[in-house]
């Protein structure tokens, strides 16, 4: 058989709670001046426009976020790398007493294929140790910096008690990678994409014409709907936070509610009702090293 002729593999449709046809969640990663940090690590920084552009997060854009969600009621899965929440103490506290769900998100951010296996699981072990002791919670759920994941990263994530991760996309809808439930993230609706912009060399474009990017995400909740898959919005504390992007947010959240078939929930909510349906043994595949020693 050569590479391309693999057989197609019919799935059955996915089994949302009685009653809903989608879901939704609303997710933030909550990234403040993490990645600046991790990207600039061992190096003398003179300068401030990114990192106070980054700070605008948690001082001002995450509440702005909160109280939208507070308005309609719904509760989001906020994602935190460890040293924003050793930097921003009470920002766990805060999240966990308003109903929000919180899970890690690296502990620097760092890219977990671009560091030994040892030293992510030791960065995962020290969020763990800090969440607990801020909040007293365990076994929460995780979300990968830059949604990049190993094989090496799942199996540390299962021995560490890690309760689903956020940040593959092989389905639309819940699956198992292994032994480890995915709630699937798409980059089709993830604010940084369209909205990221720095001044630094990393940026390719300006950002994007919010009208445009609210028609293509009422799109993709369209097609998730008619599909019955998940719409897991992704969007950043120091992006999203800013008064344009919360008006975006809001005629989405609008449009979203009008149908009573939708599921709001939280990403650990998800994870739970995947694992404990029909769906958990029918969507699994294997958390396995790709080949690419194949004959010529």
């Amino acid at each position: 058989m050569r590479m391309h002729d693999h057989p197609t593999v019919h799935y059955p449709d996915y089994v949302w709670p009685e009653g809903k046809r989608c879901a939704v969640v609303i997710s933030l990663d909550l990234d403040a001046e993490s990645p600046f940090l991790w990207i600039s690590r061992g190096q003398d920084i003179n300068h401030l426009g990114e990192i106070e552009q980054r700070r605008y997060g948690p001082r001002q854009g995450l509440k702005r976020i909160t109280d939208l969600l507070a308005e309609y009621g719904i509760q989001g899965s906020f994602y935190v790398p460890g040293v924003v929440a050793e930097t921003y103490p009470e920002l766990l506290p805060h999240l966990v007493a308003a109903g929000h769900e919180i899970a890690h998100h690296g502990y620097y951010h760092e890219r977990i294929e671009a560091i030994a296996p040892a030293q992510a699981e030791d960065y995962l072990g020290q969020a763990q140790d800090l969440f607990r002791a801020q909040t007293g919670l365990t076994g929460l759920g995780h979300r990968a910096p830059s949604w990049e994941m190993t094989p090496d990263f799942l199996s540390a994530m299962e021995r560490r008690g890690i309760s689903y991760d956020s940040s593959l996309m092989g389905f639309d809808h819940p699956y198992h990678v292994g032994n480890l439930v995915q709630v699937p993230v798409q980059w089709m609706v993830d604010d940084a994409l369209y909205f990221r912009y720095t001044n630094s060399t990393r940026d390719k474009t300006h950002p994007a014409n919010p009208g445009a990017v609210l028609e293509s995400w009422i799109e993709e909740f369209e097609g998730m709907r008619e599909y019955g898959g998940l719409f897991m919005l992704t969007i950043h504390d120091w992006i999203s936070g800013r008064p344009q992007r919360l008006r975006m947010l809001r005629k989405l959240i609008e449009h979203m509610r009008r149908d009573p078939t939708v599921w709001w929930a939280r990403a650990d909510e998800v994870a739970a009702w995947h694992a404990s349906s029909i769906n958990s043994e029918r969507y699994r595949v294997p958390a396995h090293s790709i080949n690419t020693h194949f004959p010529t």
